[in-house]
C-alpha cells in the first residue's frame, strides 16, 4: 500500500512513519506549508506549524530513509481556516480552528492531492482507531483520544484514512521514539493556535474584525458596561469580563449569551450556562447507526466531559437536535457535536458523526 504520512514534526507523527515503514508499506512524508511568511512561526512556539517543525520531519524522513516533501497548502489555510476563525467569531461563535484544520486541510485537500498522485492512504499521529469495519473507534489512551477533533471528516475520507498510532498509550509512543533515537522523543505537544503565536487572540480578531462597540447586559437586560467587540467574549468566560458593578449575591458573573448583530454580550451564573438541548446543522456522518432517533453520548469539546443524549437526526434537512439527559455548561455555536455509540467490546466507543452547534436551550 503506498501511504502518504503527514509529518508534523512531532512524536506522534514520527512514530506513526516508522509504523507504516516497518508495516512494510511504500511510504512517504509529506509536511503540510500553513503560512507564506515564515515570521508567522518563531523558536519555542508551541503551536503545530513552525520552521522549526519542518526541519524535524525532514530529519526523521531521512533517518527513516523514506522520500520527503513540503507541500503548500497556505492560501487553502488563509481562506478556510483563518477566514473561517474570524468569521466565526464575527457571528458570535467559537470555533475551533485545529478542528477546521482538520476538516479542511489535513484530510480532505491533503487526501485529494494523495489520492490524484496515487496514494492508499493518509497516515497522521492521531490517537484514534478504525475497527475491521472501517468504523472510527476512541484510542486506547483515553487522555489522548483525538476522535472528537477527527469527528469531522467525511465517511468517504474515513475509507483512505490510517492512524497507526492509535491503540498506544503516549508514554509508550515516547519510548518506542527513543528506541528509534528520534529527536521528536522528548519533544512538547503542541497546542497552542498556531497562526496566533504569540497567543494574543484578542488583538488578532481586533485587527481582523475591527471595533464593534456593545453593550454587555445581565440577564434582565440592564446595561452594566460598553465594549469594543463581541469577539471579546466567549461562552463561560468569567475573566476579564471587567464590570464594576458587583451582583448582589456576590457571586461572579459569567458569559451566557453572544449576539453579534446587536453587539450585545449577556452575563449571569454559572447556572445560567446549564444547557439540556442543542441544535446542530452541518451534519458529518461516519456510522449508518447516526440516522432518525437514536440513544447515544455527546462530547462538544476536545477535552470535556460526555454525556448521554436522545439525537434526533434529520439526514433529509442536514440537522439533528440532542436532549442531553445531564446539562452542559459553556455550549457555544460553532462548536462541534460528536456522537459516540459506548462500545460493547474492548476497542473505544464507536464515532457516529458530528455536527456543528448552531442553538441551544
Amino acid at each position: 500500500m503506498r501511504v502518504l504520512v503527514a509529518m508534523s514534526g512531532g512524536v506522534d507523527s514520527s512514530v506513526a512513519a516508522a509504523r507504516a515503514v516497518e508495516a512494510g508499506h511504500d511510504v512517504v512524508g509529506v509536511h503540510l506549508a500553513l503560512h507564506k511568511d515564515a515570521q508567522q512561526t518563531r523558536e519555542k512556539a508551541r503551536g503545530c506549524c513552525s520552521l522549526e517543525d519542518s526541519a524535524d520531519a525532514r530529519r526523521i524522513c531521512d533517518k527513516l530513509g523514506i522520500p520527503f516533501y513540503v507541500w503548500d497548502f497556505s492560501e487553502q489555510f488563509k481562506e478556510e481556516v483563518i477566514g473561517d476563525f474570524v468569521d466565526s467569531y464575527a457571528r458570535g461563535e467559537t470555533p475551533n480552528p485545529c478542528l477546521r484544520c482538520n476538516e479542511k486541510i489535513k484530510f480532505r485537500a491533503l487526501l485529494q492531492k494523495g489520492m490524484a498522485l496515487g496514494f492508499d492512504a493518509v497516515a497522521t499521529g492521531h490517537y484514534a482507531t478504525l475497527d475491521d469495519a472501517g468504523y472510527m473507534r476512541r484510542s486506547k489512551d483515553e487522555n489522548k483520544d483525538q476522535s472528537y477533533v477527527l469527528g469531522v471528516i467525511s465517511a468517504e475520507e474515513l475509507e483512505h484514512c490510517y492512524f497507526p498510532i492509535g491503540d498506544t498509550p503516549k508514554p509508550q509512543i515516547r519510548e518506542e521514539a527513543a528506541r528509534h533515537g528520534f529527536s521528536t522523543a522528548k519533544k512538547p505537544d503542541s497546542y497552542d493556535i498556531c497562526f496566533i503565536p504569540d497567543g494574543n487572540t484578542q488583538a488578532f480578531l481586533g485587527s481582523r474584525i475591527g471595533l464593534r462597540p456593545g453593550m454587555v447586559v445581565d440577564q434582565e437586560g440592564q446595561e452594566l458596561k460598553q465594549h469594543d467587540g463581541a469577539w471579546n467574549y466567549t461562552i463561560g468566560q468569567r475573566k476579564g469580563l471587567d464590570i464594576k458593578e458587583p451582583t448582589a449575591d456576590g457571586r461572579p458573573r459569567y458569559v451566557t449569551d453572544i449576539d453579534a448583530a446587536s453587539g450585545t454580550v449577556t452575563v449571569g451564573s454559572r447556572e445560567d450556562l446549564a444547557v439540556t438541548r442543542i441544535q446542530a446543522d452541518r451534519l458529518k456522518y461516519l456510522h449508518p447507526a447516526m440516522d432518525g432517533e437514536l440513544e447515544c453520548e455527546v462530547q462538544v469539546r476536545a477535552h470535556g466531559s460526555v454525556v448521554p443524549c436522545k439525537a434526533f437526526v434529520d439526514r433529509d434537512g442536514d440537522k439533528m437536535t440532542l436532549e442531553l439527559k445531564e446539562p452542559l455548561s459553556g455550549v457555544a455555536r460553532g462548536q462541534a457535536a460528536v456522537l459516540y455509540l459506548p462500545s460493547p467490546d474492548e476497542l473505544g466507543d464507536i464515532v457516529l458523526g458530528s455536527g456543528t452547534i448552531c442553538g441551544t436551550a
